[in-house]
């Protein structure tokens, strides 16, 4: 029995980045021989098994065969005569088929094995396929993309982009399953430069069958006074890239990506003004977020987004009640903390432009304020001097939260 690291770990170890996750392929043993020795099974498809200790995972090296289309449609084989190279052969990209043995202490011992020429591709910052059974998985269409958003400055090999567009033509990307796709784009999306994940889809044709919505946005122009990238779908990728670059959550960056869905949509006689896309955006919004089985933070932050941005934006020319409003209708009242999120996304939105990711905000500050002096009204302390009717209640409340907001900002209402 040898028991070898392979994969991300030895591709982020000769990088010279944190290793999150080590996985290990176990040559040479039986499922009997692992249970024998302590490791628990879980692997359903395939024999999986977790250190006794560490709980970390080791499978059983092992090859696989495409028998139906689809993310699942895979026949395994493993046995003891399964060799490293057969194991590593299976893989992806050149990059993720490296191993290095474990001594039994569990220390990583002996030089990089390096069957398919990972490290050259490294040096070269080139994503390759390891073999044509590439396209035997689609989900690696949006594996590559996710990487090139982690590693930024590697390009996609032409004979492998060639693989992932005769892919996407022969249809694979439609068997995605949209779990998968959900997974992998939020994965994306959390990588330090989203856009280029979006840029690999757009190059192989996948983003206008996984994302649709979104890959519609290339090519539709803005005003270039308030847009000087002009082009929508270049503004969004520079909105996700802000947001990323600050740290933001995963419900951020999708409102983030989601938020001018509806600018695609602008009849052609009045672009590039695009008076009403907040409400088109919603619409394309919610049929997006049911077929993706988006969850429901990313979904509701979104949605509220894309209808309220432009009213954000302009909130340094409005009163106290058009501020209140804007607060119950973002639910600002009752959810705050997801109203931040809100400014989040809007000041991404706003700093989003070309040459303009530096410019001031002042309208975030001024809703923090504004917020704060709204949360501030004692409801119940109102609702008691009033007995129990309820809409002289919410009006007195209402009233209550216009003057605390007029106070607060010095806008005398």
């Amino acid at each position: 029995m040898n028991i070898y690291a392979v994969g991300g770990a030895i591709r982020d170890e000769l990088l010279g980045v944190p290793v999150q996750d080590r996985d290990y392929v176990v040559v040479g043993a039986t499922p009997e021989q692992m249970a024998a020795q302590g490791f628990r099974p879980v692997g359903k498809d395939f024999p999986v098994f977790l250190h006794p200790h560490t709980q970390e995972e080791y499978a059983l090296a092992r090859t696989e065969r495409k028998t139906a289309a689809g993310y699942h449609g895979f026949q395994f084989h493993y046995a003891p005569d399964v060799t490293l190279d057969e194991d590593l052969a299976r893989r992806d990209l050149t990059i993720n088929a490296m191993a290095r043995e474990v001594s039994p202490e569990g220390a990583l011992v002996g030089p990089v094995i390096d069957p398919f020429d990972g490290q050259a591709d490294l040096r070269a910052r080139v994503f390759r396929h390891v073999s044509d059974a590439f396209v035997e998985d689609p989900v690696r269409i949006l594996r590559i993309a996710r990487f090139a958003a982690r590693f930024a400055d590697f390009t996609v090999a032409d004979e492998t982009l060639a693989l992932m567009r005769r892919m996407v033509d022969a249809g694979e990307a439609d068997a995605l399953v949209p779990e998968r796709v959900w997974q992998e784009i939020a994965r994306g999306l959390m990588e330090a430069k989203p856009s280029r994940m979006f840029a690999v889809l757009r190059d192989c044709g996948a983003l206008a069958r996984v994302l649709p919505e979104v890959d519609a946005l290339w090519g539709v122009p803005q005003r270039a006074d308030y847009h000087p990238e002009v082009d929508t779908g270049v503004h969004v990728m520079m909105v996700v890239d802000y947001a990323a670059k600050q740290g933001y959550s995963l419900p951020v960056r999708f409102a983030a990506l989601t938020h001018d869905l509806g600018k695609a949509t602008t009849p052609a006689d009045v672009l590039p003004r695009h008076v009403g896309h907040e409400g088109r955006s919603v619409d394309l919004l919610k049929p997006l977020c049911e077929r993706l089985r988006v969850p429901n933070d990313c979904r509701d932050l979104a949605l509220v987004v894309a209808r309220e941005h432009g009213n954000l934006h302009r909130v340094m020319e409005m009163g106290a009640a058009a501020l209140v409003r804007l607060f119950e209708r973002s639910d600002a009242l009752r959810k705050p903390a997801r109203f931040a999120e809100m400014l989040q996304a809007c000041e991404s939105d706003a700093r989003g432009r070309l040459g303009l990711d530096a410019q001031p905000y002042p309208q975030a500050e001024r809703l923090r304020v504004a917020l704060a002096a709204a949360r501030s009204v004692d409801a119940g302390a109102i609702a008691r001097g009033i007995g129990s009717e309820a809409e002289k209640i919410k009006e007195a409340v209402h009233r209550a939260r216009i003057q605390a907001v007029a106070q607060a900002l010095a806008i005398g209402e």
